[in-house]
């Protein structure tokens, strides 16, 4: 299957499964291909064929960005460079789930969340540690006696007591030593954060130089800006007077108005109306309109204008959509 029909598809389940998908970011760079939201469930999707092509520096930027956004970074693909994917289990990617796309339908469409994940040396589970406690004293059954029917030690056991997730063939012979499963899904969608790498997230890269005199200028209108180097947009920022708020993140672009710039826009506006947040294009030249699908356009000269950060606040709120009206 094509990388295009997988989106495709992929796209479509998540339609299917009540999301709102935005537009495919079909754009350069780009690190993640669709945002789609239900409720306040709101994810990032690389698609891709095999998830070994997802980079660390991609990795890093769809972090930043699910952080910035307030959502869950995932990759969806078929296989690595060795082995197919397998269903029902995740995998990471610098830190990003990976899911098979029959896991993704389980999990979105079914909400039946994964129970098991890839992780070196094999593949494990969550176990209910508290459970497993209750059961083993409830049945009076010694740590030393639990660890000789597992085959590990005691130390081993009581750490499963407190957490600490199971190969499979533990999981198993849990269940078959108290006739009852103890493994707990895996918490997706809040990016299995329990399991995942435990790396802090990268700190954001500096501004590009030529985006500086519009970071300076929203800086000073109060708003905190994050610049991005792989995502459709140049940067998301924040209106500290409305943190919390719909409306207070903005996604801003910056360049001359060229059809690529217009095409990312609309792009920008799409990803706004499933983000819930405002965009905004600050051009250096060319554009004889206020606005492309609800992302504002405005001049570096009507900004340079003006040091009243409530002037400039007012300019983006007059041009671009509400969140989540584009």
């Amino acid at each position: 299957m094509s990388r295009t029909a997988l989106i495709e598809n992929v796209t479509a389940m998540m339609r299917d499964a009540g999301f709102l998908v935005s537009e495919r970011c079909a754009i350069r760079p780009k690190s993640f291909d669709v945002a789609a939201r239900r409720g306040e469930e709101l994810v990032l999707l690389k698609v891709l064929g095999n998830v070994d092509a997802f980079d660390a520096a991609t990795g890093q930027e769809m972090r930043r960005l699910g952080e910035y956004l307030s959502a869950t970074p995932m990759v969806v693909g078929m296989r690595t460079r060795d082995e197919e994917l397998k269903p029902e289990v995740v995998y990471f990617r610098h830190g990003v789930p990976a899911l098979h796309p029959d896991t993704a339908f389980d999990l979105f469409v079914e909400d039946v969340p994964p129970l098991i994940y890839a992780a070196p040396g094999g593949l494990y589970v969550n176990i209910d540690g508290d459970l497993l406690a209750e059961t083993r004293e409830r049945e009076d059954l010694s740590l030393g006696k639990l660890a000789s029917e597992l085959g590990v030690s005691r130390r081993t056991v009581s750490k499963y007591e407190d957490g600490m997730n199971a190969s499979i063939d533990v999981a198993v012979k849990l269940e078959e030593v108290f006739d009852r499963p103890f493994t707990a899904p895996m918490d997706v969608m809040d990016g299995a954060e329990a399991v995942r790498d435990a790396e802090p997230t990268p700190e954001a890269p500096e501004a590009d130089p030529d985006d500086e005199h519009v970071v300076g200028l929203l800086t000073r209108a109060g708003f905190t800006v994050h610049p991005t180097t792989r995502a459709p947009f140049n940067s998301v920022s924040e209106d500290e007077e409305r943190r919390g708020r719909d409306g207070a993140k903005l996604l801003t672009g910056h360049s001359a108005f060229t059809p690529s710039a217009e095409k990312r826009a609309r792009i920008m506006s799409s990803l706004g109306e499933v983000t819930r947040t405002r965009s905004v294009y600050f051009v250096e030249e060319g554009a004889k309109r206020e606005s492309v699908k609800g992302t504002a356009l405005v001049s570096c000269e009507e900004l340079a204008d003006t040091n009243d950060p409530e002037a400039v606040r007012e300019l983006i709120r007059e041009r671009a959509a509400e969140p989540g009206e584009a």
